[in-house]
């Protein structure tokens, strides 16, 4: 069946993984938008520490005496810290705290919220890096300083050990923490997909949302797999090159936008992915688009379930070209049991999926499928 799209639906035919936990509504909005199907799963959870006592006792030993810095690493967690000591109702103590220190902030989103709160950072890096962060402060004279960290899903460590080697007090603010996913069996779902080449691209807003993701693939004992299939078939679009790196680490050749906003992650997806995928034909009559699991043709689509999509797509890479159903069997059910039935009923699934263009997949007796294309 065809039905109609348009221009305003690039990523039609295309499935894009969403491992966000924080704004995965907006993010799979926006790919829906551009004609995505999106399969959301967050591959860990945000445990919000408002009424934790260890975030209220640091924020009560900001109060006893004036700081020197107060270093904001995200605008969740800027918020989150606001949010609670106004719970507490010392809203005022801690925002008089912060006008009187010099702040800085790690990119635009911690930036956003410093400035919402009624503040204005003295410094933030282009590459909202903590490493740019701290190599500003340690040019500083920091003996006798007290300098205050929101903290962002996990503890710096590092970044709050080379303050204090230099004489400075720190006071570190968990406002939330990084916890396992709400749905585990969901992630270990994502991880076979990933294999199978069900997702044409995964998305990453965070450099621990990758960690968790590789850590179930490793649990599963399927990392290397998961690597490989990263690096070849699923495209990885990261918020950012911070993002990026546990990938980079692996020899993922990872993408990401200039600014590290949703909407700048959507248009990465949107320009890279489609012609990544996207094959066209050539049947002597009109030009075919094969992208993802859908066809467009003549200004409409025709939509195909994954595995005569799967079929579709191999026959394409070398149009003309015979596959057996042996060669079939491999590159679309990779050894998932399947036997040549299976090829069989895809093709002509396949077939009837396409109505007037069946003619495309022609079957060579003894040999196998090809499709026809001109010349």
């Amino acid at each position: 069946m065809v039905t109609r799209t348009g221009a305003a639906e690039p990523l039609v035919g295309l499935t894009v993984g969403v491992t966000a936990a924080r704004r995965r509504d907006e993010l799979v909005a926006l790919l829906e938008r551009r004609g995505a199907k999106v399969v959301g799963t967050p591959t860990m959870s945000i445990v919000p520490l408002r009424e934790d006592q260890a975030l209220r006792r640091a924020t009560e030993r900001c109060l006893v005496e004036p700081l020197d810095y107060v270093v904001a690493t995200t605008g969740l967690g800027w918020r989150g810290w606001m949010n609670a000591a106004e719970g507490w109702g010392r809203a005022d103590a801690v925002g008089q705290a912060c006008a009187a220190a010099t702040v800085i902030s790690r990119g635009p989103k911690a930036t956003g919220a410093v400035r919402a709160s009624g503040l204005r950072e003295m410094y933030s890096p282009g590459s909202e890096a903590n490493d740019e962060l701290l190599h500003w402060l340690l040019a500083r004279d920091l003996r006798g300083r007290r300098i205050a960290i929101q903290e962002h899903g996990a503890p710096l460590e590092g970044f709050a050990s080379a303050l204090r080697e230099r004489g400075a007090e720190v006071i570190e603010l968990p406002v939330y923490r990084w916890g396992p996913p709400e749905d585990p069996a969901a992630v270990r779902r994502l991880v076979e997909q990933v294999i199978r080449g069900d997702l044409h691209a995964l998305t990453f807003t965070s450099a621990p949302a990758i960690g968790a993701f590789l850590e179930t693939a490793g649990e599963l004992g399927r990392r290397e797999e998961v690597l490989a299939a990263l690096r070849s078939d699923v495209l990885p679009v990261c918020i950012g090159s911070i993002c990026a790196k546990p990938l980079l680490d692996e020899g993922v050749p990872a993408v990401w936008p200039e600014r590290g906003r949703l909407g700048s992650l959507v248009r990465t997806v949107t320009e890279t992915l489609p012609p990544r995928v996207r094959r066209e034909l050539d049947t002597g009559t009109e030009r075919l688009i094969i992208q993802g699991n859908a066809v467009l043709v003549r200004g409409g689509v025709i939509s195909l379930s994954p595995v005569p999509a799967a079929v579709l797509r191999a026959l394409a890479e070398k149009p003309g070209w015979v596959l057996s159903r042996a060669e079939l069997l491999r590159r679309v059910w990779r050894g998932a049991g399947a036997d040549e039935h299976a090829v069989e009923a895809a093709v002509a699934r396949l077939r009837t999926a396409l109505g007037p263009h069946k003619g495309l997949i022609k079957t060579v007796t003894k040999r196998g499928y090809r499709l026809s294309v001109a010349g």
